[in-house]
């Protein structure tokens, strides 16, 4: 098994150096832009031989990019057009099944590439050399040239990890090239009896993370500080780019990166700590896939001039934005792959009514949280359960994750991420979550019963 981290390398390059570099990566974006308005027009296709059939001559002789870079270009658009000919596909399918109106817009017009980052391949656009330095290769052939980073990467680099393809990446504000190469590292072969603890996780907005063991215990991380921050920025981008200045665009270049940096960070915190406090343990995520589309807050008509008119309220405009900004994905990513270095394993499970669904009695009714608050209050008569949400979500979660780890006992095998196109299979395994049972002894123990018997 293997676990791929990314290695940041810093780049010492002299004036000359730079200047070949930041050549190198303006004709690559210029190339990227030319193949990308070449396969709008032969249809937005995304064949990879028919892209290099029809530039890979110009890229050599107009863009003066080597030959290994030409073919890099032409994957990189290839992918970016299978990427949107997905997006398309699902949005198809999204309005045939009415839960969104919204049509994709992505193959409207030729993507854009506005990034000057390089692709590299190892052995062929970049190799390392003696004394912590770096071959890359430019326009006007291969430079060497220092480079730094983090201890633990670079004793990697020279041991263990085997090193992948790389970025060339340039930081604006500090004026300084980095090299981001991707190291894959060997991991055991996880078995079931190596795990002693099993965790479920819930991510959200409130707060971005909540978690539940399996004998009830529970953490949860805020994110209200971190959420007002990125308002902030979300309202500073907003006026500066309606104001549109000269001034107002410098400030929008040197705020550009703050938010998501922010964003990453607290993300990494959190990672950590939920590897830290649960070291060799099974922890359960939830498979968000389409999750912006599930928590869109929809239009409801209201009264204008007598008239029908459907309206979004500012509040909910404002949810929207903060959930379709928010990186759910980056959290559960930083999870996954800090958890296998750590000797714990990550999967997913479906994430259906996990936080309508009561897990003492196993009704499931959007009733159980009154006006969408933070407060789950089981609908049933003779239940009447209530908790925390958030930790109501973690818990069922915790529930499918004890459900899945039994499998694995009994047939051998674990599945990492359920399979979200088989209708029918999901709905076998909707069914037995809805029969999972929370413990009334939740601070001692946690059982699995069938039917609530």
């Amino acid at each position: 098994m293997q676990q791929i981290i990314t290695a940041k390398l810093k780049l010492t390059a002299t004036k000359e150096q730079f200047e070949a570099l930041r050549q190198t990566q303006l004709a690559y974006r210029d190339a990227l832009n030319a193949v990308s308005r070449y396969a709008f027009e032969q249809g937005k296709t995304s064949h990879v031989t028919r892209l290099h059939k029809g530039m890979y001559a110009e890229l050599r002789t107009r863009y003066h990019l080597p030959s290994q870079m030409a073919c890099s270009v032409e994957r990189q658009v290839s992918a970016t057009y299978k990427g949107l000919w997905t997006k398309l596909k699902k949005n198809v399918e999204h309005c045939r099944k009415k839960i969104t109106k919204k049509r994709f817009k992505g193959l409207d017009q030729p993507p854009t590439y506005s990034s000057p980052t390089v692709q590299y391949t190892y052995e062929r656009d970049y190799t390392f050399q003696c004394d912590s330095r770096v071959s890359v290769g430019t326009l006007g052939g291969r430079i060497s040239i220092p480079y730094q980073g983090y201890n633990e990467h670079l004793a990697l680099l020279r041991q263990d990890a085997t090193i992948g393809d790389a970025k060339l990446w340039y930081d604006k504000q500090k004026k300084t090239f980095y090299l981001l190469v991707s190291l894959s590292i060997d991991v055991a072969e996880p078995t079931y009896e190596q795990f002693t603890e099993v965790v479920g996780v819930d991510v959200g907005i409130r707060y971005l993370a909540v978690t539940s063991t399996s004998t009830g215990k529970a953490s949860f991380h805020p994110g209200k500080r971190t959420r007002h921050k990125a308002n902030h920025y979300a309202r500073l981008r907003k006026r500066l780019q309606q104001k549109g200045t000269r001034g107002a665009k410098r400030r929008l270049r040197r705020i550009e990166q703050r938010e998501r940096r922010l964003k990453a960070q607290a993300n990494h915190r959190i990672a950590k700590q939920i590897i830290e406090q649960h070291p060799h343990a099974l922890i359960g995520l939830e498979n968000l896939t389409d999750i912006r589309e599930r928590t869109k807050r929809k239009k409801r008509k209201r009264k204008k001039n007598g008239k029908g008119a459907e309206k979004v309220s500012p509040k909910a405009r404002k949810a929207n934005r903060v959930y379709s900004q928010w990186s759910f994905a980056e959290l559960q990513a930083f999870i996954s792959y800090k958890a296998a270095l750590a000797g714990s394993l990550a999967i997913k499970v479906d994430a259906d009514y996990t936080s309508k669904a009561c897990p003492m009695c196993g009704l499931t009714s959007d009733e159980n949280r009154p006006r969408k608050g933070l407060l789950f209050v089981c609908q049933n008569p003779t239940c009447g359960y209530t908790l925390h949400a958030d930790l109501i979500g973690a818990r069922n979660v915790t529930l499918r994750t004890l459900l899945i780890r039994q499998d694995w006992i009994k047939t051998g095998c674990v599945s990492i991420i359920p399979d979200a196109s088989d209708k029918e299979a999901k709905a076998a395994r909707l069914q037995r979550y809805a029969e999972l049972r929370w413990s009334p002894e939740v601070t001692t123990s946690l059982r699995l019963e069938a039917g609530g018997h």
